[in-house]
């Protein structure tokens, strides 16, 4: 944790700072070891915790070395902030407009930025490569129970509920994303074809192409994997998209290395698919970061200046998807290193049930 709050006021101090606030609760955790409704503040003394007295007792067992102070909810945690940071120019990752308004009234030296909270959250330290790892082999297990579940007449739905049991019982649950209404995406022949597809009552055919996005929490951080398993007599077009996006994927994890750029990664998986004709339909970028939450700096893709450093968790995800026929994606989780330390051991052969 002391590395975590050295490192976060490095990046706060870049940006004229000495204090940071936090609102967000993964920043809130990521300063403090709490996640709750509070506010969190760091700065060269130590952290501290600003939360209602319903929270306060957890944010004192959770929390690693904070000071943890008693407020109202809402007007009156302000106001505690307020007196807490008066003199010092802090640095919030607010955005809320009211929210940043009210506070430049009572404190001139205000600057919003997420900045160094993602910064400094790019890089994972060995407990957070633990948990992630953690996370990843729950994901694997899931894949085990596709192979053995999915059957002709099964719902999207009916399979999705499966896997959560499964996911719930091994301490991983679903990641709140806002945009979308499920917990995972399975998406069943054209469905498939929707990138970020909702879980429907469909029922699974003969010959669909079956897209498995598994993004779960664990312990507060994230896994992020995708399988696409056949089900049936699949066609033979099927069968070659997906192995031009396993060559693509192959090639995107070979370009996986510290001091590379995020763009050269997209450009390898990129190069392969655009090669074989279905550039149009990789429609969206390689991967991104995952930590606290799904997607996280750095971005990889098209137009990424990011550079790739040592211990960075990413995905290396292509994918090709054929409006009102099927689509294909294939990704990892990852540790940057001189080798990718790929955390999904499952398969990545076109597994046909």
């Amino acid at each position: 944790m002391q590395s975590r709050r050295k490192n976060l006021l490095k990046f706060c101090n870049k940006l004229e700072c000495d204090a940071l606030v936090a609102f967000e609760p993964e920043n809130l955790y990521y300063m403090t070891g709490f996640w709750g409704e509070a506010i969190g503040i760091l700065d060269k003394s130590g952290a501290t915790i600003i939360a209602p007295e319903l929270e306060v007792g957890r944010a004192k067992e959770e929390s690693v070395n904070c000071r943890v102070v008693k407020s109202e909810r809402g007007r009156g945690s302000i106001s505690t902030l307020i007196d807490a940071v008066k003199n010092r120019k802090i640095c919030t990752d607010t955005n809320n407009y009211d929210m940043v308004l009210s506070l430049k009234k009572s404190l001139p030296r205000v600057k919003s930025s997420t900045e160094p909270f993602y910064q400094a959250r790019q890089v994972k330290d060995s407990s957070e490569i633990d948990i992630l790892k953690k996370c990843s082999s729950i994901l694997d297990g899931m894949y085990e129970l596709c192979v053995d579940e999915i059957k002709i007449g099964m719902s999207e739905m009916e399979l999705q509920s499966i896997l959560m049991s499964y996911a719930m019982e091994r301490g991983a649950f679903a990641t709140g994303y806002k945009s979308t209404l499920q917990p995972l995406i399975i998406a069943g022949g054209p469905n498939s074809a929707l990138p970020h597809a909702q879980v429907t009552e469909r029922k699974f055919q003969d010959g669909d192409m079956i897209v498995a996005d598994l993004t779960l929490r664990h312990k507060g951080y994230v896994s992020d994997a995708t399988r696409t398993f056949g089900l049936g007599r699949i066609s033979a077009e099927a069968k070659k998209v997906y192995g031009i996006v396993k060559t693509s994927q192959e090639a995107g994890l070979r370009a996986v290395r510290p001091g590379v750029s995020c763009k050269s990664v997209d450009d390898a998986c990129r190069k392969i698919i655009s090669k074989k004709g279905y550039g149009k339909y990789f429609i969206h970028s390689t991967g991104h970061g995952i930590g606290l939450e799904v997607h996280e700096l750095p971005n990889l893709g098209p137009s990424s200046k990011a550079i790739l450093s040592k211990n960075m968790a990413i995905t290396v995800e292509p994918g090709i998807y054929l409006p009102g026929k099927f689509g294909v994606r294939i990704e990892d989780s990852l540790i940057v290193g001189a080798k990718p330390d790929v955390m999904h051991k499952f398969t990545k052969e076109l597994v046909v049930v």
